[in-house]
């Protein structure tokens, strides 16, 4: 059954904090990398100059009435999003463009020989330079402009606020202007009326010799009587059905696709199409944000296009019922002008009957005369009072500032910027370190040792960045070998002889450096301690303790010495050493175990510890052959080095060759990794004698010790460390 996995199922905040920790010089490399590379760029980057004017607009006054008042509506931040389409369209633009020639001016920043076409520059304007935004909760536009020429910036922001005020401007007073123009022109058509009723008046003076006879003379009789009444209340239709019509015919004049636009003035005063208008601009709105980060074949977006398109027809129709509303009421008016006139004249044709015959004529010319002097004097008022509202200021935009050249460019900005790549950096220096440590395979534990390969973990060895830095006296230093010592003692049977094979994995984990300070700190315990540099292809032992190499291991199993003669005794306290041997590239086979089986026996008889310096034993048949004559083996394991598939596989070799695995050690351990064994790295300093000792002071009471003696690390070293990972 395959071993379990030693990564936890669930992360902590610990384990996050942890990660950071370790890994924090790549987090703030990353960082680095990230911020530089923005610094960079935006100092390459070109330089943008934002300049402003401030604008004030209010909604238009409503459209004229010939005989109702006019007033202003308040704040509508519908009508304050139309004004920015306004300033962004062609009408707008295309007169700034051609006042600051910036179909030329704008070329070189595209890199276009000659003139930008008129589109392209406005497109250019919209997306790159303009900048609309209003002030919270007011009236107040501001017209930003980026450019690269701070001058140009003030120009553009400047023109168009100027061209978009005549524009505000033309539109405040054109419905004004139509409206006079109609009354002027039913004026002078009500004069030329007038004009022609007083010269009938006149003829049937002369033709009934009517001569002196007042135009202005009342009859009682019922008849007259009647008879005026009935022309009063013509009059007053007439004068309804000329303003009836003069509101649908202005209406039927706008074009459909405008009308929308006249919605919010007083033109059009129905309630459920401001409410559709409403609905129409938040679906429109809607479409606009969805768009821009939205496919067109989006599901909300096709929904959100349906949805403005089916309120714009209902929108469209609503406008058409509103055009044939004006129109049945002008005719309806019409017709009741027309009923009216019908039964005056009837009345007029009974009048004429009468015994006044004669009269009837002259008196129904007096009093259409009559009737269009009134029609021709009401005209006159109502033009005079309309002509001066034309007069009075039209208060509907106000500039309230100019742009001017900006001192310091507005884009990049080097805080902005550098504080996004700050936290773009950390953010990707702590995703890259999180998937670092997810993808890491690695043995990164004791958990995950003694879980994976079923064997104790007997030491754990600090990292150390130099061998020569190693001092055996040292307590803190030589702590992690003496609990390894002590392990290893409680692990073997009793105080019998053994030989041991420290292995790895592969190459560079610390293999020869561990078994080196190991066999010091044995001797120094008063243990007698042999040990063999078997790594014959790449020896180290006689570098680390600056001993002999030659004659060594080499000659002794080519026959050509023997294994005292090879052996350099007391190199340090309490151990004895045999080198590799003088002749390089020798390769160990099993045509050797017999001279090797003779060696071990032969050491077994003088020393408690014989300790083996294997190669590496995936890749190096060495290893293997040298570990069938032992009495059990080390396996090596560097912190956070190798994939644990390869530590396993070094431990089925061992298996195969019948090897006793006696337990594993974790090497180069750094102190600040945060894992439990971390702990013990800490007690080896805290319980360590303060004050150490002196050179060969433990070697002078224990080297009296010989084969066969009892060990006092044993008795008198640290108990025996449980390496168990208590988050497994």
């Amino acid at each position: 059954m395959a071993a379990p996995s030693s990564r936890p199922e669930h992360s902590t905040l610990a384990d996050f904090l942890r990660i950071l920790r370790q890994r924090w010089v790549m987090i703030a490399v990353l960082t680095l990398i990230v911020v530089s590379t923005a610094a960079v760029v935006t100092a390459l980057l070109p330089r943008w100059y934002l300049a402003a004017a401030k604008v004030r607009v209010e909604k238009p006054e409503g459209a004229v009435k010939l005989f109702q008042s006019q007033g202003n509506v308040g704040y509508d931040p519908i009508f304050l999003q139309d004004q920015f389409e306004i300033m962004q369209a062609p009408k707008i633009l295309h007169p700034v463009i051609q006042r600051l020639d910036l179909q030329a001016r704008l070329a070189p920043m595209l890199d276009v020989a000659g003139e930008l076409p008129l589109d392209v520059t406005v497109r250019y304007l919209v997306d790159q330079m303009l900048s609309l935004d209003t002030e919270r909760n007011t009236s107040i536009i501001n017209i930003g402009v980026y450019a690269q020429q701070p001058q140009l910036a003030a120009d553009i922001a400047n023109e168009i606020a100027r061209v978009y005020s005549e524009d505000r401007i033309a539109l405040a007073t054109s419905e004004q202007t139509e409206g006079l123009a109609k009354l002027r022109n039913e004026m002078e058509l009500q004069e030329r009326e007038v004009s022609a009723l007083r010269d009938r008046v006149e003829e049937l003076r002369d033709e009934l010799d009517l001569a002196g006879v007042d135009l202005n003379a009342r009859y009682s009789d019922m008849e007259i009587e009647t008879l005026r009444q009935m022309q009063n209340t013509l009059i007053a239709l007439r004068v309804d059905a000329i303003g009836r019509k003069t509101r649908w015919e202005r209406f039927r004049d706008i074009p459909f696709e405008d009308r929308i636009n006249l919605i919010n003035a007083e033109l059009i005063d129905d309630g459920n199409i401001q409410n559709l208008l409403q609905a129409y601009l938040v679906a429109d709105q809607t479409l606009t944000r969805l768009r821009g980060r939205l496919g067109e074949a989006h599901p909300d977006l096709v929904s959100a296009v349906n949805n403005r398109e089916k309120i714009r027809q209902q929108l469209d129709g609503q406008l058409r019922g509103y055009e044939s509303a004006l129109e049945i009421a002008y005719k309806e008016a019409e017709a009741r002008v027309a009923e009216l006139e019908r039964q005056l004249s009837q009345a007029k044709v009974d009048q004429i009957l009468s015994a006044r015959d004669r009269m009837r004529p002259f008196e129904e010319a007096v009093q259409q005369l009559n009737t269009a002097n009134t029609v021709l004097t009401t005209l006159k008022l109502t033009l005079r009072q309309r002509e001066i509202d034309f007069q009075v200021p039209k208060r509907t935009i106000e500039l309230l500032g100019e742009a001017t050249p900006p001192r310091r460019p507005s884009k990049p900005s080097w805080v902005i910027n550098l504080v996004l790549a700050f936290v773009v950096g950390s953010l990707l220096g702590t995703g890259v370190a999180v998937a670092i440590e997810y993808f890491d395979t690695s043995f990164r534990n004791v958990a995950d040792i003694e879980s994976r390969l079923g064997v104790p973990v007997v030491g754990v060895v600090p990292w150390l960045a130099k061998a020569a830095e190693f001092d055996p006296d040292d307590m803190v230093a030589s702590e992690p070998f003496r609990v390894l010592q002590t392990n290893l003692n409680l692990s073997l049977d009793g105080d019998q002889p053994a030989a041991l094979s420290i292995v790895s994995a592969g190459p560079g984990e610390g293999k020869s450096t561990t078994v080196h300070r190991l066999a010091l700190v044995m001797g120094r315990s008063g243990q007698r301690v042999l040990l063999i540099d078997a790594d014959l292809r790449r020896p180290t032992q006689h570098r680390l303790g600056d001993w002999q190499r030659a004659p060594g291991m080499a000659e002794y199993l080519q026959g050509a010495q023997e294994w005292e003669s090879v052996l350099q005794r007391d190199v340090a306290p309490g151990l004895d050493f045999i080198g590799s041997g003088g002749q390089g590239g020798f390769n160990l086979g099993m045509l050797h175990t017999k001279r090797l089986q003779e060696l071990v026996n032969a050491a077994k008889g003088r020393y408690d510890r014989i300790l083996f310096d294997s190669p590496p034993i995936i890749g190096v048949s060495d290893a293997s052959v040298l570990a069938t004559v032992m009495d059990g083996a080390l396996l090596l394991i560097q912190h956070r080095r190798n994939p644990q598939a390869m530590t396993l596989r070094a431990q089925q070799t061992l298996r195969s060759t019948r090897t006793t695995l006696i337990g594993a050690i974790l090497n180069q351990v750094p102190n600040d990794s945060g894992e439990d064994y971390g702990y013990y790295s800490h007690n080896y300093a805290y319980y360590s004698d303060p004050a150490p000792r002196k050179a060969g002071g433990a070697s002078s009471r224990t080297k009296a010790k010989g084969p066969g003696r009892s060990d006092p690390s044993a008795e008198d070293g640290p108990e025996r460390l449980d390496f168990q990972d208590p988050h497994a």
